[in-house]
């Protein structure tokens, strides 16, 4: 057990990698409390409305949308540590503004909409930075290991930061959730000076010329003609689009099919992220690129649960069923990152991480107002299962078109117990 734990966490005997996953989780444990505090903050300004809802979800992906391939060029031109700590600047300085608005009584509707824009801005110049960053901390041996703890890392946060943020609201309104959400976003900024930066793994930066020509087209170009790095993001684009809404479809799966309050939300986000959690962990053992068979099998699990909670008549089936869901919703994304991210050249990797985060994040723009707009037409279960439908259909299809590629089939044999085998032709 004690052999399974030091390789389980080897990275965090980087120094740096300690210090970076210490300031992600302090962070995103307010990041977490303030999605929840905001989410009911805007049910209650908007009179319930799940399509105000959708809407303050789309515009805080928007500028993912918009803005993430030209963050991957920056990374792969300027110094991401430096780039790390403007964009968390940022984040801290936009979330003291909203806590002062919200803590004086003064916040509107139309202010939640520009501060969940802003911090778009903010999430879509820090995210790929920070994914390609996780290289440079820990080296490419101990990356799979690295990016699998960093998935441990934001969903612990996201176990600890809607419990908490439910009990605080109930207790002390969404208020001191906003500023405890802007105290916490201090701590990447700290830790981030307190790196060493001999230390990092890393090449110089090239010449000026180099750099500018470091175009964001070449970095399309570079994955259009990898179908390996391709089919994975297909992938995530569909399922990350009309299912990764949890944060949208669970907040009013509660407040109108369950009629709950705060704190059962919390619980539902909870359930989510301890299931995540494990999924996480489950992949930290890894030590080279996942096969896209595990990707595409995560991935068809994830729809498949997925569309169970969406069809679950109680409450209790709802909270039975998403810690499964977020086991496989975090090790499909997990795998898939990491056979990305292991499969690309490093002079490419910022602007292919940024392309990664645009089809895991970028197209909530384009889902969350219409799944919202299913919520409130159909119900919230509805929204669910037709995402999980539609993920699982994608996924399927996926996997019969990489068999046809690899020339390969499924058997199924009982070796005493039923598993499945892919057996190259």
């Amino acid at each position: 057990m004690q052999a399974r734990l030091s390789t389980m966490f080897q990275s965090l005997q980087v120094r740096n990698y300690r210090l970076f996953a210490f300031g992600q989780l302090v962070k995103l444990i307010g990041v977490w409390m303030m999605f929840i505090a905001q989410d009911w903050l805007v049910l209650e300004l908007s009179g319930d409305s799940a399509t105000a809802l959708g809407v303050v979800v789309a515009l805080q992906f928007t500028p993912v949308l918009l803005l993430t391939l030209l963050s991957g060029r920056l990374a792969d031109r300027y110094d991401k540590r430096l780039l790390l700590f403007v964009a968390n600047a940022f984040w801290t300085v936009l979330s003291l503004a909203m806590s002062v608005l919200v803590l004086t009584d003064l916040v509107q509707l139309w202010h939640v909409f520009v501060f969940a824009a802003l911090l778009g801005v903010a999430n879509a110049m820090e995210t790929p930075v920070r994914q390609a960053f996780v290289s440079e901390l820990v080296g490419t041996a101990l990356l799979p290991n690295a990016l699998s703890l960093n998935a441990a890392v934001f969903n612990s946060a996201r176990i600890v930061g809607p419990a908490v943020a439910g009990l605080a609201i109930a207790a002390f309104d969404v208020g001191p959730v906003f500023l405890v959400t802007a105290l916490s976003s201090i701590a990447p900024l700290v830790t981030v000076i307190r790196m060493r930066p001999a230390e990092l793994h890393r090449e110089p930066l090239p010449t000026r010329g180099e750099r500018a020509a470091a175009t964001v087209l070449d970095g399309l170009r570079y994955v259009a003609r990898r179908p390996d790095l391709l089919l994975p993001m297909v992938v995530m684009s569909v399922i990350g689009m009309s299912l990764f809404n949890f944060q949208l479809t669970l907040a009013a799966l509660a407040k109108t099919v369950f009629n709950t309050g705060a704190a059962s939300f919390g619980l539902f986000s909870t359930t989510l992220a301890a299931g995540a959690l494990v999924g996480a962990l489950a992949g930290t053992g890894r030590r080279s690129r996942p096969s896209v068979w595990l990707v595409l099998g995560a991935a068809i699990g994830c729809a498949t649960f997925g569309t169970l909670v969406g069809l679950a008549p109680a409450y209790w089936m709802v909270v039975a069923l998403l810690p499964p869901t977020g086991f496989f919703m975090v090790y499909f994304a997990q795998a898939a990152n990491q056979r990305v991210q292991l499969g690309t050249d490093a002079a490419f990797r910022g602007r292919v991480m940024a392309l990664w985060v645009l089809v895991f994040l970028g197209t909530n723009p384009v889902g969350a107002p219409i799944i919202g707009w299913v919520a409130e037409t159909f119900g919230a279960g509805a929204s669910i299962w037709a995402g999980g439908l539609l993920s699982l259909t994608t996924a399927l299809l996926a996997l019969a078109w990489q068999l046809r590629r690899a020339g390969a089939r499924l058997r199924f044999r009982v070796l005493p117990l039923p598993r499945f085998y892919v057996t190259e032709m």
